[in-house]
């Protein structure tokens, strides 16, 4: 299935849509020189998404699978088409000048949960090298190819959330995956029916349903509703590097949570907007303390 789609704006296609990839080697994405490819579970079955921007301005979708038409309604959601900026007023010279650099920027929607929710939670605590290693062991071993061309392509599909309940303990460790997690990404799964209904019915309730998880907290929270529901007034506070980047941004050496949280206050409803924009010019900050290290206790070598 086709459909082409011109934006109301000159919308970066595969900036936005890098927005929803899990590291480069995300075996459910692909960026390359014929369109950027993903892979979605959607509520209809499986689908491969192909979008290509054409000269003209227009986005071109062709779509494969069950899915195929589900994917191409939400395409302009995914592409940042439901994300109101109309309402964003930069106010200081330093986000005004962020906004400039980035005035195209939106946030994307997916509308699918456990799409967002099984990797931000495998990326609880660790580094990303080894989070997107084991969502990548977790997609190869027990997800399935990708519907059409997707599978020529090597891409696959996540794995269902009855495939993840039902995943044991060993095999978590198999991926990399501790117990912590894992037992947070199985109580994920065995409630994914009902937080997806939650997305397509009352959708302003998502970040209080999340929470109610046993190890879902503000963070993963908010990685999940800024992907899944475009929000873009979430904020990733408690992640290990966004408060120090926003505060270099500000000229501040050091910047704590609570810093920032009162300091980006002020934005509601576009506080994590103002966030994205700032640690996009706050990446220069020189790297002098300790990093974050990949734990090599978990049994996957060869897997």
């Amino acid at each position: 299935m086709e459909r082409t789609w011109r934006p109301g704006w000159p919308c970066p296609v595969t900036t936005v849509l890098r927005q929803q990839r899990r590291g480069a080697g995300d075996p459910t994405s692909r960026f390359a020189p014929d369109g950027v490819w993903r892979t979605a579970r959607a509520p209809s079955g499986p689908a491969t998404l192909r979008v290509v921007v054409l000269p003209a301005g227009e986005v071109r979708a062709t779509a494969w699978g069950p899915g195929a038409q589900w994917v191409l309604d939400g395409l302009p959601a995914l592409l940042g088409a439901d994300d109101d900026v109309s309402t964003f007023d930069p106010r200081t010279e330093v986000v005004r000048e962020a906004w400039r650099r980035q005035p195209h920027w939106r946030q994307g929607r997916t509308g699918l949960v456990l799409e967002s929710l099984v990797p931000s939670i495998l990326e609880q605590k660790v580094t990303g090298q080894e989070a997107f290693a084991a969502f990548r062991r977790l997609v190869l071993r027990h997800g399935e190819p990708a519907p059409g061309p997707g599978a020529e392509l090597g891409l696959r599909v996540q794995p269902t959330a009855p495939t993840i309940a039902l995943l044991p303990s060993w095999e978590w460790l198999r991926l990399g995956v501790d117990q912590a997690r894992s037992a947070t990404v199985v109580r994920a799964a065995q409630v994914a029916d009902s937080l997806q209904r939650i997305v397509e019915q009352r959708p302003h309730d998502l970040d209080e349903a999340l929470r109610s998880v046993h190890g879902i907290g503000r963070w993963t929270s908010a990685e999940v509703t800024q992907r899944v529901l475009g929000d873009v007034d979430a904020v990733s506070y408690g992640d290990y590097h966004l408060a120090t980047q926003v505060g270099w941004a500000l000229g501040h050496t050091r910047f704590s949570d609570a810093d920032m949280e009162a300091y980006l206050e002020p934005w509601r409803p576009h506080r994590g907007r103002v966030a994205h924009l700032l640690r996009g010019i706050g990446m220069s900050r020189p790297r002098r303390g300790p990093r974050m290290a990949p734990r090599t206790h978990l049994p996957t070598r060869g897997h």
